[in-house]
């Protein structure tokens, strides 16, 4: 009996010692700098390179790449020991937090003007912010009209809609381009912005461009028209329009959830073009690099009238300084904007209701990111 207990005791503390010899390999990293130990961790892509990167990385910006952003960063953060924090407090948010040195990197949806590279350039030693393209897609116009499932607008109709001149939902302008539709008598309710955003920006540039006469104001990030309601980011806008009968209002594809429907857009191609990803990914093809250097800001096309190209197109820039970035979060930075621009990374964007960049433009950016020292 004394020997059978010797036997089982030995077994047991062999079965622990192997078992702590699988936790320790468990606990190890690949040469990728994987950390194990988890389901996450093991199914993460094999092919992120985390170099030297660890600790934590604030961010702020564009909340019209949150989800892309949340996408990327599940997949980085598992590969990576890196925390990546983005607020998405909105473009305007991002940059001021970029320009006064509070993060790394930021998200906007519009490209840093000549006064906010002025400002960078103090807190990119020896450099200066740059604009690196890297999330694309439609700015979808939702709206919440009890009876119609499908709906037609051009330019001018909606730049009325949105400077209060049309303010009914059986409006004749509206019939016009919906013959056949059962346009109930009920009032518009437009929500934009409340907070300063690139999607506002280019929401309006689309308008300023193709319907100047109904839309005569200059754009920006801040909301200039007159009348509607205001929201909070475009989480915010998509919720109010869920939730009001009679509303409409703007924001990227992928707020467009839980059944909101989205507007067509009669750019005068031979049918009206719907807000798609693929749709997107041909407008965006058409634009031009504008940037000089290493900077990537690009020249949209809100004009197009080719056959299935949507044009109310927005592009989120990733900015950071092209030099003279912060030693101690330079690596994780740089990591995480290569995998976000790999073919793995923009693969990703597809699935999220976002256009990957075409691949003209997306090549110069990896070769921007490996040289951001």
């Amino acid at each position: 009996m004394k020997l059978q207990r010797m036997n089982r005791r030995a077994l047991a503390l062999g079965a622990l010692a192997v078992s702590g010899a699988l936790a320790l390999t468990a606990c190890g990293s690949d040469e990728t700098g994987t950390a194990g130990g988890d389901s996450s961790n093991a199914a993460a892509p094999s092919n992120i390179k985390c170099d030297d990167a660890s600790g934590q990385v604030l961010s702020d910006g564009s909340s019209a790449q949150k989800n892309a952003v949340d996408a990327w960063v599940k997949q980085f953060s598992a590969a990576c020991k890196v925390e990546i924090n983005y607020k998405a407090g909105g473009s305007g948010a991002g940059v001021t937090a970029f320009t006064q040195g509070q993060v790394p990197w930021a998200g906007s949806d519009s490209a840093l003007k000549p006064e906010e590279v002025a400002a960078s350039k103090k807190i990119c030693s020896g450099g200066q912010g740059i604009n690196l393209p890297m999330v694309g897609g439609p700015i979808a116009v939702g709206y919440n009209v009890p009876g119609v499932d499908k709906l037609v607008l051009d330019s001018s109709t909606i730049a009325k809609i949105f400077d209060s001149k049309i303010t009914n939902w059986n409006d004749p302008a509206i019939a016009k381009l919906n013959p056949g539709a059962k346009l109930p008598n009920l009032k518009i309710q437009a929500f934009h912005r409340s907070d300063e955003s690139g999607t506002t920006d280019n929401f309006t540039k689309y308008l300023i461009a193709t319907a100047k006469k109904d839309f005569p104001y200059e754009g920006g990030k801040a909301w200039q028209a007159k009348g509607g309601q205001s929201a909070p980011q475009s989480s915010g806008v998509a919720a109010q329009v869920k939730q009001t009968a009679g509303a409409i209002g703007y924001f990227e594809l992928s707020y467009a959830k839980d059944g909101i429907k989205t507007v067509a857009i009669d750019t005068g191609a031979a049918k009206p073009v719907e807000a798609t990803v693929d749709n997107a990914t041909k407008a965006i093809a058409e634009a031009k690099v504008v940037g000089t250097g290493k900077d990537l800001a690009l020249q949209l096309n809100y004009g197009t009238k080719a056959e299935g190209a949507y044009p109310m197109v927005l592009v989120t820039y990733e900015i950071v300084c092209d030099k003279g970035n912060k030693a101690e979060t330079l690596p994780a930075v740089k990591a995480f904007l290569r995998y976000a621009a790999s073919e793995d990374g923009q693969k990703i964007l597809a699935q999220n209701d976002y256009a990957p960049m075409p691949e003209e433009i997306i090549t110069k950016v990896r070769t921007t990111v490996d040289s951001l020292s």
